[in-house]
């Protein structure tokens, strides 16, 4: 497919690899954020810079967005200078996390524009959006999923999960729900096993070729936790949204949610501890301060 004029607004940590590959498949790109730094690798490849979302979706037919909350993605959208004052644009992708409930009136907000809304939000971290490894969860009109998803593929693996708006959030929230879970219910039994006398690299080498292995153990523990780098990639302070948003999700829709409400408190315990721009993987960090052991590889 020939490359196409879009646009992308939010090209911070994960918006920014995700812009650099529609370059690499050939597209080209009209750019938003806040953050002038933020922007700077792009414009050095003669992307161009614009001065609102506005502008952005006066500059290209199909926007793209990835932003850290709610309430932004909405201000980017509908507020004074947002996308739906561009004469230009006729669908939004979204790549974050709102939410079911944010991303229905959003899209709501567009329906006198006549302009489509995408919910596409990606799991996978940043290292997954510079490799194109993401799971990108969409949900959109049937009609309009066939002009999308080649643009999407170039992100990784796509789950068309309906059209209802905000079922593509609903995805994400429970994916993020059990990755946080993970790393919770690890770090306790990981702080058990080490404090009793077992090594915690021959621990997670037991977990992972038993019943107990999860995305944590396979992942975040050999390459964040046991190193004691905790760099994962991505910030207490977002997996506390998503995790808070999707047991008020659940709630609402009435599905008890008494797993996800203690690892929403773990969360809301971490941030407070170490801040939201701390790492999620330093859930451990607070479950070795109350058990007074450190889960880290020997040598």
């Amino acid at each position: 497919m020939a490359g196409q004029a879009l646009g992308f607004v939010g090209v911070g940590r994960m918006g920014g690899p995700m812009a650099s590959r529609l370059l690499d498949a050939g597209h080209t790109l009209c750019v938003f954020d806040t953050n002038a730094k933020a922007l700077e690798p792009l414009v050095a490849r003669g992307v161009r810079a614009a001065a609102s979302p506005a502008e952005v979706a006066g500059a290209a037919q199909t926007v793209l967005m990835s932003l850290p909350m709610p309430e932004i993605v909405q201000n980017v959208v509908l507020g004074d200078k947002g996308l739906v004052h561009g004469n230009s644009v006729r669908t939004i992708i979204d790549l974050s996390t709102t939410g079911p409930r944010v991303a229905a009136a959003t899209a709501a907000g567009l329906t006198a524009r006549k302009v489509a809304w995408v919910d596409a939000p990606v799991s996978g971290g940043v290292a997954g959006a510079r490799a194109g490894t993401l799971s990108v969860m969409v949900s959109c009109p049937k009609a309009t999923y066939p002009a999308v998803e080649p643009i999407l593929k170039t992100f990784g693996k796509l789950f068309f999960v309906g059209e209802k708006p905000g079922l593509g959030q609903s995805a994400k929230l429970a994916n993020n729900l059990l990755g946080a879970a993970a790393i919770a219910v690890s770090s306790e039994a990981m702080a058990m096993a080490v404090k009793a006398g077992i090594d915690a690299k021959t621990m997670i080498d037991i977990i992972n070729v038993s019943s107990g292995r999860n995305s944590a153990t396979l992942d975040k523990f050999p390459k964040s936790i046991l190193t004691g780098t905790f760099d994962w990639g991505f910030a207490t302070g977002l997996s506390y949204k998503d995790v808070r948003m999707c047991v008020d999700e659940a709630e609402a829709i009435g599905v008890p949610m008494v797993v996800g409400a203690a690892v929403r408190q773990i969360l809301a315990i971490t941030q407070a501890k170490l801040g939201p721009d701390s790492d999620f993987t330093e859930i451990a960090r607070v479950v070795e301060d109350w058990a007074g052991v450190e889960i880290r590889s020997k040598g």
